[in-house]
């Protein structure tokens, strides 16, 4: 049917053959879809957007959890296990790799079956994994447990990015998707807090075991939350499932429940689609993001991802070096002591993050994603320069004011920038049928960097020294600004469907 390009129509217009509402160039909707879409970016911000973003955001909260407990039970873990250099290895690069995997195949099961589906069978896999590291009595079993907890946050990610960016008003959409990623630092933050009250508590060298107990604690809680969250009015309208995404939609505005009745109806079980892919594609397929259509959306949101991942354990290396010198982290031989010296030291560093999100979810909005992204990789690049310089100083106060200054800036403008933009970018960018398929490959990819920088990083130290690993971390920083411009797309303040408007800069 021929598109005019019109203003969304009254949500009681009784025609049925109606001419197709044009929202951007290129995207065309049934005008009843078009006032749905109206009223969810138009709402005002009310507390059942706040508790269901709280409850979706669980799965970063569990992310940043679970690597902050891992790295707290690994020494007493491997004390009590007798893990060789290998398993410990595993241990790392398990929990990762999980997640990479998880993230890719979440992403493609959440377009298929529905966020609220996805996000409740991560919860539930997570409980499973950590309860199994918790009792674990040998390495191999440790290992696979927390490849579980891997996968299991992993397929989170593109669920909860997916679910945040179609139920929060426009106004509100980047605030509340940085906060999501934010989570994953006050997962961090709680994770060294509840290592700290458990170690004081449980007098004994099995008290790791206690850690992953509490992991799980925490992912039934979350599990029972999701039990309350309707599904994705977006999602459900894609599917054409109006009838139940209307239902859920009188959640977000429940001042207009009583509009909403005579909707379903007329719109009976046609889809909303946005996409650029064929109209009969209402199963996403993985394929679809490497269409021209797409294909420089996902180079962007995942090339630039996998960077920032990779230059970030470059950083870590002056980790030691930083809480030596503020005199929290301990040298004892007493593996609890050590643990509870780790668990403030991990709190230390993470107020950083912590500081960083918070400005981001302010100025990413505000100043836009792109232009937060290329300084936030700027100013890694600086921060990395300031760790190179250090290297070559010798009066030891000046080496480690140096190193404060470059660890600072380098922190706190990553997630300023790429740490919180990488994260929206994906939700942003992707139509609803491949929103999450496209969320889930860039965060895998993100994994895959991650889990370069474990290998490599130590590599080029050992072969290379400290200096080589900083050098090279400050190419990658600035690898990830370019690409960044290279592949920019219009990245201003939209509606997700606006988003799909064809541009001549997005084929490659």
């Amino acid at each position: 049917m021929a598109g005019a390009a019109s203003s969304p129509g009254p949500l009681d217009d009784p025609g049925d053959e109606v001419g197709l509402t044009t929202l951007a160039p290129g995207v065309a909707v049934h005008p009843d879809h078009a006032s749905l879409l109206r009223e969810l970016d138009t709402a005002p911000l009310g507390l059942e957007h706040v508790v269901s973003w709280w409850i979706a955001s669980g799965g970063t909260l569990a992310d940043g959890l679970s690597v902050a407990i891992i790295g707290m039970a690994l020494p007493l873990a491997e004390h009590q296990l007798h893990l060789g250099t290998v398993e410990v290895a595993l241990l790392g690069a398990g929990l990762v790799a999980g997640a990479a995997v998880g993230a890719s195949v979440g992403g493609h099961l959440a377009d298929r079956v529905g966020r609220t589906a996805v996000m409740l069978a991560d919860m539930l896999l997570l409980i499973v994994a950590a309860v199994a590291s918790s009792v674990a009595w040998s390495a191999p079993l440790l290992v696979v447990a927390q490849c579980g907890v891997g996968i299991a946050v992993g397929i989170d990610f593109p669920a909860g990015s997916s679910y945040v960016a179609e139920t929060m008003p426009q106004a509100s959409r980047a605030h509340f998707l940085v906060a999501t990623i934010a989570n994953q630092a006050v997962g961090m933050v709680l994770g060294a807090a509840l290592v700290l009250g458990l170690v004081h508590e449980v007098q004994t060298p099995s008290v790791w075991r206690f850690f992953f107990g509490v992991e799980a604690l925490v992912a039934a809680f979350f599990l029972l939350a999701r039990l309350h969250l309707v599904e994705s009015p977006r999602w459900l309208m894609a599917r054409g499932r109006n009838r139940e995404a209307l239902r859920a939609m009188e959640v977000f505005v429940p001042s207009r429940a009583r509009a909403f009745e005579g909707i379903a109806a007329r719109l009976g079980d046609r889809p909303l689609h946005v996409a650029r892919i064929p109209h009969d594609d209402k199963a996403a397929r993985f394929r679809s993001i490497f269409a021209p259509a797409y294909r420089r959306r996902t180079l962007l949101t995942t090339v630039p991802w996998l960077l920032m991942d990779i230059a970030t354990y470059g950083v870590g290396l002056f980790t030691p070096v930083l809480l030596d010198t503020l005199g929290v982290r301990s040298h004892s031989s007493n593996l609890p002591a050590r643990t509870a010296s780790l668990a403030l030291g991990t709190g230390f560093v993470d107020l950083f993050l912590l500081a960083g999100f918070a400005v981001g979810v302010v100025v990413v909005a505000r100043f836009g994603r792109l232009r937060m992204q290329i300084l936030g990789f700027v100013g890694m690049a600086i921060g990395m320069g300031v760790l190179l310089a250090s290297t070559q100083v010798t009066i030891s106060v000046l080496r480690v004011a140096f190193v404060l200054v470059g660890f600072v800036a380098f922190n706190f403008l990553m997630n300023v920038g790429p740490n919180s933009t990488t994260y929206v970018l994906p939700a942003e960018l992707f139509p609803t049928q491949l929103r999450s398929t496209g969320s889930g490959f860039a965060a895998s990819m993100a994994k895959v960097g991650a889990t370069i920088g474990v290998f490599l990083v130590p590599v080029v130290s050992a072969h290379w020294g400290t200096a080589a690993v900083v050098g090279a971390m400050v190419v990658v920083s600035l690898l990830g600004a370019t690409t960044t411009v290279l592949w920019r797309v219009d990245d201003r303040e939209q509606t997700l469907e606006e988003h799909q408007a064809s541009e001549p800069v997005d084929t490659l």
